[in-house]
């Protein structure tokens, strides 16, 4: 099952949200436990944010990271030097592994992209042993990401044919709260927890902030790629209007929130 995320470059998407999901990373590790000894599943990888900050764990005993993006799988395998991480490309509805085949499945800000995510979660108990765990993070897109927010509300007021748009990015699958641990549930895993994961997304400018979107990374990159010439300058006039808020262009900080989920696959017996 294909993601719905639009990727145009591994450096391109870097920018808009590779160095922001290494901030992420070791909070949702920290949330998940870990054990010396553990082969850990990181399901849609990217590039790589997610393995190569469980690489810094010593103890593990392999990490294998899978994505269904090209363009990820080979920026990934380009900075891999761990010798315990594999990188593979792999549909999350279909994962090529067997049954109980890892101590913890994790998920960085991918199962928002995924159509069936719920089939991915469903995947990710399946290739986790009993008494193992499996957790997930997303953005909360409506309530928790005021920086790119504040993009698609600037946008809706120029052209209404972004409020179809703005809606999906709001309400992507695993974005509602108690939603995830929902499907946790349902995919019957015991002791589920969600809880939420705050980081900060700094930028030294606007041209920091907006130039990935502008290149075309991302949902909201999609839609500004195919402006005609004169509303393409009127969105990205408004959008330098919102983030500058009648100050000089300079640094901006903005608060981003996640949600998280855990849970436990059953012990057998």
């Amino acid at each position: 099952m294909p993601s719905s995320f639009n990727v145009e470059s591994a450096d391109g998407y870097e920018r808009l949200m590779g160095r922001w999901s290494r901030r992420l990373a070791p909070m949702l590790i920290d949330f998940t436990g870990l054990a010396n000894g553990n082969r850990v599943l990181d399901v849609g990888c990217g590039t790589g944010s997610l393995a190569f900050t469980l690489a810094e764990t010593p103890g593990l005993r392999e990490i294998v990271a899978v994505d269904y993006s090209p363009v990820f799988v080979e920026a990934a395998t380009r900075r891999n030097t761990d010798p315990r991480i594999t990188i593979q490309q792999a549909d999350a509805c279909a994962l090529p592994f067997e049954d109980n085949r890892f101590d913890r499945a994790m998920s960085l800000l991918v199962l928002h992209f995924v159509p069936e995510a719920g089939k991915a979660v469903s995947e990710m108990v399946r290739v986790v042993r009993p008494g193992g765990v499996v957790a997930a993070a997303v953005w909360d897109h409506y309530g928790g990401m005021s920086c790119m927010r504040m993009m698609w509300d600037t946008v809706v007021m120029l052209d209404e044919n972004a409020l179809p748009l703005r809606r999906k990015y709001c309400f992507q699958p695993m974005m509602r709260p108690g939603e995830m641990k929902e499907s946790f549930i349902a995919q019957g895993l015991v002791d589920v927890e969600e809880t939420s994961l705050l980081i900060r997304m700094e930028y030294s400018s606007f041209e920091d902030y907006w130039d990935p979107i502008a290149a075309g990374e991302g949902p909201l990159g999609k839609y500004v790629a195919g402006l005609d010439p004169a509303k393409r300058r009127a969105v990205d006039a408004a959008v330098r209007a919102a983030y500058e808020a009648g100050e000089p262009d300079g640094p901006r900080s903005f608060a981003s929130v996640a949600w998280a989920c855990r849970g436990q696959v059953p012990a057998e017996g």
